[in-house]
């Protein structure tokens, strides 16, 4: 498994959180929810979102691994 951390000109890092990087040793965190991944009981599907209450689905599967392989794979584009 990788992990990708993107800087921002501020020094603002951006990553999908894991426990492959000891973040703390960064400093101090603050952690924002860029998406959720939720299952859906009226659709009966794991849903990505966004975590704000009008968030759409930006994906959606019976798999709740795909689900996840999907918010990995696409999480540059929440933050």
């Amino acid at each position: 498994m990788t992990a990708t951390i993107l800087f921002d000109s501020d020094g603002t890092a951006r990553c999908l959180y894991t426990d492959l990087i000891p973040l703390q040793s960064l400093g101090h965190l603050t952690v924002r929810r860029a998406s959720t991944v939720e299952f859906s009981e009226p659709a009966q599907e794991w849903q990505v979102r966004l975590p704000d209450a009008n968030g759409g689905v930006l994906f959606h599967s019976s798999s709740r691994e795909a689900a996840l392989a999907w918010e990995a794979s696409n999480w540059e584009r929440f933050v």
